[in-house]
């Protein structure tokens, strides 16, 4: 079992974090603040806990899996010891390279650090540090406990070493990947997601259709398990308007520049399930 450090606790940081300790991993958990870091081990004890009432898992697996994750603010003390760093911090460049940076700094020769970015390239996120062959992308899916995905993205100097060792942890927490060899914005899931995305929300925005008849012709016609927009208020309205400026920054692609009405909603903190609203309602 590996030791593994989680950067930002919120709801990617805490997902990547339960599966790491699921899968048996010790897990050091950090954020900026002690109320994040609550936050993020109620969210994960709470999907155990559902876990549970499914019968998926036993109440003692559960108990057993928190009991592996240690929280703290201190970013030092999380990866004195890590051999991956999994870097889960909100969609900003800036913000991310900072992360790097420190990491750097504090993390052995031979630990591996890995961003969880889903649009950045991560040729951009190396670049900051001494070592950009141990930087990777690995790219897990919200919510992470249930989707079974995971892309593994190469940055131009990412060494095969650094590559195979993402691949093993990945796979020991359940994960199926897939390996992305160019280092381009949005990677492959996020370019397609996006644009499928940005297209329905356009198509909302100038009356042609509701949000409701585009999902359901997306799950009936295309076989989709949710439709665009559902999936849209699941992970988050501001993840993906983040995601596409992050694509169209890099490429000029006018397919990717977020339409009005994605940009309007989430100025209006419309920004979906999280929120309580986003083109559905949540009363939950």
């Amino acid at each position: 079992m590996a030791r593994i450090a989680v950067v930002g606790a919120g709801l990617m940081g805490s997902g990547i974090a339960q599966v790491a300790a699921q899968a048996g991993h010790d897990v050091a958990l950090t954020d900026v603040g002690a109320g994040e870091l609550a936050r993020g081990l109620d969210t994960a004890r709470s999907s155990l806990q559902r876990f549970v009432a499914k019968e998926r898992i036993t109440a003692a697996d559960a108990e057993a899996a928190v009991a592996r994750i240690r929280t703290t603010t201190d970013l030092a003390e999380a990866v004195s010891d890590a051999e991956v760093v999994v870097e889960a911090v909100f969609e900003r460049l800036e913000l991310k390279q900072d992360v790097f940076r420190r990491l750097d700094e504090l993390c052995g020769p031979e630990v591996v650090m890995a961003t969880n970015t889903s649009a950045i390239p991560i040729t951009s996120i190396a670049a900051v540090t001494g070592r950009p062959e141990s930087v990777l992308g690995m790219h897990f899916f919200s919510p992470v406990p249930m989707m079974k995905l995971c892309e593994l993205v190469r940055g131009v100097k990412t060494s095969d070493e650094t590559l195979a060792r993402g691949r093993e942890i990945a796979e020991s927490v359940g994960k199926t990947c897939i390996v992305v060899n160019r280092d381009v914005a949005g990677f492959v899931t996020t370019r397609l997601i996006a644009a499928l995305t940005l297209q329905a929300i356009r198509l909302v925005e100038t009356g042609v259709v509701s949000a409701e008849d585009l999902d359901t012709a997306c799950r009936l016609g295309f076989g989709h398990a949710m439709g665009p927009l559902e999936t849209a208020d699941l992970t988050g309205l501001d993840v993906m308007v983040n995601a596409a400026r992050n694509i169209y920054a890099d490429t000029a692609d006018p397919a990717y520049f977020p339409p009005e009405l994605a940009q309007r909603m989430v100025a209006a903190g419309d920004l979906g399930r999280k929120s309580g609203a986003g083109f559905y309602r949540y009363d939950g």
